[in-house]
C-alpha cells in the first residue's frame, strides 16, 4: 500500500528533514507515527500525498511510483487518500454538507449522487443533523467530525491524519480516535501522526517513530511511555 525505499530529503540550504527512511504499510494496517518536533513527520506525510518529493529513494503509493508520477496524474493519486488536519481547514461560509460534497463537486458528479455521499459520509461520523449547518456553529469536535467526513467521502484507499486532536480536549480525543478505529475496521489504511503517548500505548498499534529524520523504531508491540521518552522529551509541538 505504502512502501519507502531508502527516502532522503533535503530542504535548500542544507537541512536534512529525512535521511534514509524505508518501511512498508500493507493494506487496512492502522499505524501511528510520532517524534519530537523536527523529526521529519509532516515531511513524510507530504511526500505520501506528493505534495513535495524526495531528493533520494523510492515511494510506492498504492502501486504508484509517486516519485515518476506525471504531474497530470497527481490528481488522481490524492483522489485515493483522505487529508485530516489538525486545524480543520473547512470553509466558513459553506455550510456542512457544502464541505463535504465539495470534491463530489470538484469530481462533476451529479446533484443526486452528492446528496446521497454527502448523506451517508454525514451519518458515518454522527452528524447528519448538522448538514445545513456552518462550521462556526459547531463545536471543535464537530468541526474535526466534518474534516473526517469531507476526507472519507471519497471512499479513499487511506487516511492520512497529522495531529487530528492536537486542537481537542480528552474526551472529544477520544470520540475522534473511535471513529478512526471504526474507519479501520472498514478496510481503510489509518496513519496518524501525534505526539499523544498516552494513546499510542492504549492503542497497542504499530509505530513510527521518527527522530532527526532518521527511523529509529518500527514496532507493532504495544509501546511503553518509557520508550518514547527519549525521542519526545525533546519537543512536543509540530512535525
Amino acid at each position: 500500500m505504502i512502501s519507502f525505499f531508502d527516502v532522503t530529503k533535503r530542504f535548500p540550504g542544507g537541512q536534512v528533514a529525512l535521511d534514509r527512511v524505508s518501511f512498508e504499510i500493507g493494506a487496512g494496517e492502522f499505524v501511528f507515527l510520532t517524534g519530537p518536533s523536527g523529526a521529519g513527520k509532516t515531511t513524510l506525510l507530504s511526500l505520501i500525498l506528493r505534495q513535495d518529493l524526495p531528493t533520494h529513494g523510492r515511494i510506492l503509493v498504492n502501486g504508484r511510483n509517486v516519485v515518476s508520477l506525471p504531474r497530470t496524474k497527481i490528481p488522481f493519486l490524492r483522489r485515493s487518500i483522505g487529508v485530516v488536519f489538525q486545524d480543520f481547514r473547512l470553509i466558513p461560509r459553506k455550510t456542512v454538507f457544502e464541505n463535504v460534497t465539495y470534491l463530489p463537486r470538484i469530481l462533476g458528479l451529479g446533484s443526486e449522487k452528492q446528496r446521497t455521499l454527502g448523506y451517508e459520509t454525514l451519518r458515518r461520523v454522527g452528524l447528519a443533523h448538522k448538514a445545513n449547518a456552518f462550521p462556526l456553529e459547531l463545536s471543535g469536535g464537530e468541526q474535526q467530525r466534518v474534516a473526517i467526513a469531507r476526507a472519507l467521502v471519497n471512499d479513499p484507499a487511506i487516511l492520512v491524519a497529522d495531529e487530528p486532536t492536537g486542537n481537542l480536549d480528552e474526551d472529544l480525543s477520544d470520540e475522534i480516535f473511535e471513529l478512526f478505529r471504526e474507519i479501520h475496521l472498514r478496510g481503510t489504511t489509518v496513519i496518524v501522526a501525534t505526539h499523544d503517548r498516552d494513546r499510542i500505548r492504549r492503542a497497542g498499534q504499530r509505530v513510527l517513530v521518527l527522530h532527526g529524520g532518521r527511523l529509529v523504531r518500527d514496532g507493532d508491540a504495544p509501546v511503553e511511555n518509557s520508550e518514547l521518552e527519549p525521542v519526545l522529551s525533546r519537543g512536543e509541538n509540530g512535525g
